[in-house]
Order: structure tokens, then sequence, then C-alpha cells
């Protein structure tokens, strides 16, 4: 069954960075479009960024571009993103998903994500 590990999240105070991954099983995002989507507490989900498979274009957010890079390292099979110049607003739980939607309908519940805090 397919299914992706993030890790990366943390406290952190506004103003600095974490680096987030994405490491799935059961498929290689080689082949992938693959995104970063978010849900703050009492939100709904946010679509962050996202990368095409073949060209490796990203897309971001216009609440996170030039501030959020993401990137895959295909050897290893894992996805990035790097998160600078964090802020309060960009707290919540970040998922990993295939495609560029935000879909994580695929995904096994419950759903684990990693934990964003952005909070001095």
């Amino acid at each position: 069954q397919a299914e992706v590990q993030e890790s990366g999240g943390g406290l952190v105070q506004p103003g600095g960075s974490l680096r987030l991954s994405c490491v799935p099983s059961g498929f290689n995002l080689k082949n992938r479009d693959m995104c970063w989507v978010r849900q703050a507490p009492g939100k709904d989900l946010e679509w962050v960024a996202g990368i095409t498979s073949v060209t490796e274009t990203p897309y971001y957010a216009s609440s996170v571009k030039d501030r959020f890079t993401i990137s895959r390292d295909v050897d290893k099979n894992t996805l990035y993103l790097q998160l600078n110049d964090l802020k309060p607003e960009d707290t919540g739980m970040y998922f990993c998903t295939r495609g560029l939607m935000q879909d994580l309908s695929w995904r096994p519940s419950p759903l684990q994500g990693t934990q964003v805090t952005v909070s001095s």
C-alpha cells in the first residue's frame, strides 16, 4: 500500500528555518508530481508548494513564495520543503502528497504529517 512519511517539523521562533522531508513507500517519486499541503488548527487544508516529475518545475502559494523551497532527491526517493523566514501563520500540520492537488484521500488513515509551530 502506497504511503508517505513526513518528518522535520518542530518548534521555531519567527524568522527561523526548518527542512521537512517526505519519504514515499510503495512508489517512486521520480515518476510523480508531488506537493506539500498544510492545515492550521481550525482551518481548511491549504496547498503550499508542488514540483513536477519530469522538469522539476516548482510552484508555490503566494503566501510562501520566496520563503519556501520545494525540491527532491530521486536517488534518496525523498521530497523536501525548506522553510525559511518562518512566520506564526505558517504554523500547522504539513503533509506531502502525490500529484499537484491537495488530495490526501489516497493516504491511509490516520494521517501523520509533521507539525510546524512558529512561536516566540
